[in-house]
């Protein structure tokens, strides 16, 4: 039984719920990179190994999502991302895995090798692939994109005689963020056996704020006083303090209205540690610092990040290390990062059997700064 289920069994019965990947994640102790950075103890929390199949943080948010889905009787499921969703992608997977058709709709985003991967096993696990929105960001780029979308939606609801079950970017639903309330259990679990000190603060990758904001609210009803260190990886449109804080009162709300006994709790923009300065230029845009934090982690402790999500939010981490904010601490580092090789199963894929949309990847170059290792 999931942890948040076993403090809370009515949600137990009232929440859709649906096992897909291996939990708890480990966590490990980072010795070497500890010694390096002078912080006291240095752990990482390996949601890199969350599924067999794929792994990272999207499988604790599908688990709810897709029960939800078939427990509605959906067979079909319609998300979004950029080209080279890590989400759109996981959500191929473990539809297909949960007996139900999958539809993403992808925006355009910088080159690099794993968006190339990650539209090969898309278009492998049958995903319908769409591209919507314009190159650049704008009002008219959002107009086309909702426009492209319901006319997907309109389009699967005459051919299959419903509408597709929608989950929002990034897999943050308020049933999806419930993943990561749990997730917050989980590790008050593993502290509890003694695999790990208790955590001063945790470092994790902030794209839709769903993970933070499941952690957040997550730590608060464990009865942990880490904080939460979210790192910027979007816009800071999409990702700001005011949303997030809106979010994680919604989801507190929510699990209250599902099982009485959850508290609601007080938060307040001090209860929350958004850093922006590690985002760079654009989404999906590789950063020196990135790169050079990821490349610390695959040296030091053979460890893989990336260049959106991980390794921006390492790279945070680091800079605190090396003003010295973090030395004695003790610090959790989140990996929302698949480390499940897609090498074999793509192997032999022909990138012309894609929609033309998404032929330019295989054809234009990389970003300079791509070392993604997940080929």
């Amino acid at each position: 039984m999931l942890p948040l289920f076993k403090e809370y069994p009515l949600l137990a019965d009232r929440l859709p719920h649906v096992a897909l990947g291996e939990f708890p994640t480990p966590v490990q102790e980072l010795d070497r990179l500890g010694s390096e950075t002078s912080i006291a103890r240095l752990y990482v929390k390996r949601d890199d190994l969350s599924g067999k199949l794929y792994g990272g943080n999207k499988p604790r948010k599908l688990e709810f999502t897709l029960g939800d889905a078939l427990r509605s009787g959906a067979k079909e499921v319609l998300t979004f991302g950029g080209a080279g969703s890590n989400h759109a992608l996981a959500t191929a997977i473990y539809a297909r895995q949960a007996g139900l058709r999958s539809i993403s709709m992808l925006a355009p985003q910088p080159n690099a090798r794993y968006v190339r991967d990650n539209l090969l096993m898309s278009h492998k696990c049958g995903a319908e692939l769409h591209s919507c929105g314009g190159e650049t960001p704008s009002p008219g780029s959002i107009v086309l994109g909702f426009l492209a979308t319901i006319y997907q939606l309109v389009r699967h609801r005459v051919k299959s005689g419903r509408f597709p079950y929608v989950i929002p970017m990034g897999g943050s639903s308020l049933l999806g963020i419930t993943g990561f309330v749990n997730a917050a259990f989980e590790l008050r679990e593993q502290m509890a056996a003694g695999e790990m000190a208790a955590p001063e603060c945790i470092y994790v990758a902030c794209g839709t704020m769903g993970t933070t904001a499941g952690l957040v609210l997550g730590l608060r009803a464990a009865g942990l006083d880490s904080r939460v260190v979210s790192v910027r990886v979007t816009s800071e449109d999409t990702a700001n303090r005011a949303a997030m804080l809106k979010l994680i009162k919604k989801v507190n709300s929510f699990l209250h209205s599902q099982d009485p006994s959850f508290p609601v709790f007080r938060f307040s923009a001090t209860d929350l540690d958004l850093r922006h300065d590690y985002y760079g230029k654009q989404y999906a845009l590789f950063t020196p610092e990135g790169m050079e934090a990821a490349a610390l982690m695959r040296d030091c402790e053979d460890i893989e990040l990336d260049g959106t999500y991980t390794g921006k939010a390492f790279a945070a981490l680091l800079g605190d290390a090396r003003a010295g904010r973090l030395e004695g601490r003790t610090v959790l580092f989140w990996n929302t990062r698949n480390s499940r090789s897609l090498t074999e199963a793509i192997a032999g894929l022909d990138y012309r059997d894609l929609p033309r949309h998404f032929h330019r990847y295989f054809e234009e170059e990389v970003q300079p700064l791509d070392r993604d290792p997940g080929r």
